[in-house]
């Protein structure tokens, strides 16, 4: 399961700590497991169940929200110099796993893509958080996978956690109708 998920997710392995970058794929085959989703499925299945028709795969827009939190943390340094300090490890295995709770939202009755029991009742910033700290992702980590959506929105966002949730946001909003 570790090669097919390093297979889905390349971007792991930007993590240049080993220690951070072996939590962070241990979280993603652990949420593989417990879920109805395969790793195979990622690469098909819509990125939300919000958008009705949406084209856009789950993992297309994962990768991209990463690629692009990693462009403008490169960009803001480029411009910026010493005067922003961002820890682009902490940047990238946030961006890797902010989604990783929506692998307990799903389900599958008759074959098509629901809303599980768990998924109704804990958004994914929730669960996310909980599978990284079962794996003992460092609390900068979870501050990203706990703010990077609309729960974030009244807390004080890390300079990565506000990176990594307008890199998603510029990913999903488009597709919204």
């Amino acid at each position: 399961m570790r090669q097919k998920v390093l297979s889905i997710w390349p971007e792991i392995n930007w993590i240049k700590d080993e220690q951070l970058r072996e939590k962070v794929l241990d979280c993603w085959v652990y949420a593989i497991e417990n879920s109805v989703l395969t790793p195979e499925d990622l690469e098909v299945i819509p990125f939300s169940l919000l958008i009705k028709d949406c084209k856009i795969s789950f993992m297309n827009h994962k990768r991209t929200a990463v690629q692009l939190s990693v462009d403008i943390a490169k960009r803001m340094k480029a411009n910026f110099g010493d005067e922003i300090q961002i820890d682009m490890d902490i940047l990238i295995a946030g961006a890797i796993l902010i989604d990783v709770g929506k692998l307990i939202e799903y389900d599958k009755v008759d074959g098509q893509l629901t809303t599980s029991k768990a998924g109704k009742l804990l958004r994914h910033p929730f669960s996310g958080v909980a599978i990284a700290d079962r794996f003992g992702l460092p609390p900068e980590v979870q501050h990203i996978i706990a703010y990077h959506a609309k729960e974030g929105d009244l807390a004080k966002r890390s300079v990565e956690a506000i990176i990594v949730h307008h890199a998603d946001f510029v990913s999903f909003d488009p597709f919204k109708v």
